[in-house]
């Protein structure tokens, strides 16, 4: 099975929407939705069966036990993070706050404090003829890259057995996540806006792509808001022999299917008949 992943250097490019037609054009039985900080795939790409839920387990944050608690603020005094908050005369954790260093536990003289395993989100697999593996992370929390590699997995593991292509829709930007998804692909597929931004993004995520050696091509979205910044990064795709894929045009009809909750691959305009171009070229380079 080969392992396509679709990026972008910041949000609102088109990935989602991108990576939503061609799971249509492909017909594919096997997501993933990386993008844990605001995962929206399942959105555009509508499953009819409830997803299986289960709980994500980061870093651990401190407790306290009220009962035990004495109100010496010794724990409040230690804390480099400010996350202990006195109210009524006990300490309570502000949740968004602790690191979990263990510290407030350390030093409570009464045993009151203790650390334990935060469920810092949750994962949901849909199996519906296929399957979509995505999470949601809770707000505040860390350990995005381990998730991404959890939904990552959960995809490999629940793919049925004639799938030839699994689709990833991966985080924008060039952090944890990202870097967390590019692993094991065999194809990424930067989705770049035609703006100074855009290019520089551009550059910055191709840069951490070819870190770690993973083969690359670049399309343009609404390449004709500006043509002069798309020729620059066609140029710049030149230089660096990477592929370039294509372009999309600006397309009304886009935001009208977005919102409508449909991929583009559903409908006719221009942008869908550019999307389904770049995906013939993507699945070239795929070999399928």
């Amino acid at each position: 099975m080969k392992r396509l992943l679709i990026l972008s250097g910041k949000g609102g490019t088109g990935k989602t929407t991108t990576a939503a037609a061609f799971i249509r054009f492909a017909r594919a039985k096997a997501m993933a939705d990386c993008d844990v900080d605001a995962p929206n795939l399942h959105l555009v790409n509508a499953q009819t069966a409830p997803p299986a839920v289960t709980a994500f387990l980061g870093g651990d944050k401190a407790v306290i036990d009220p009962a035990q608690c004495t109100g010496c603020g010794l724990c409040q005094s230690h804390c480099r993070f400010d996350a202990l908050i006195r109210r009524d005369g006990k300490y309570q954790v502000n949740e968004y706050a602790c690191e979990g260093c263990g510290v407030c536990a350390h030093v409570c003289p009464q045993g009151a404090v203790r650390l334990a395993e935060d469920i810092a989100g949750q994962k949901e697999l849909y199996l519906d003829g296929g399957v979509l593996s995505t999470a949601r992370l809770k707000m505040g929390r860390g350990n995005s890259g381990k998730l991404v590699t959890e939904v990552k997995m959960a995809m490999l593991k629940n793919a049925p057995e004639d799938a030839a292509l699994a689709i990833v829709d991966g985080s924008p930007g060039i952090g944890c996540p990202v870097i967390s998804s590019v692993s094991g692909m065999d194809l990424v597929l930067v989705v770049a806006e035609p703006s100074l931004s855009g290019i520089s993004d551009l550059q910055r995520l191709v840069q951490t792509a070819q870190t770690f050696q993973t083969k690359l091509a670049v399309c343009v979205n609404k390449w004709d808001v500006s043509p002069e910044n798309t020729e620059t990064i066609r140029a710049f795709c030149q230089a660096e022999q990477i592929p370039f894929a294509g372009v999309i045009p600006y397309d009304p009809h886009a935001s009208e299917a977005i919102n409508a909750g449909k991929s583009l691959a559903d409908i006719d305009c221009p942008a869908r008949d550019a999307l389904k171009a770049i995906f013939e070229t993507t699945s070239k380079l795929l070999d399928l």
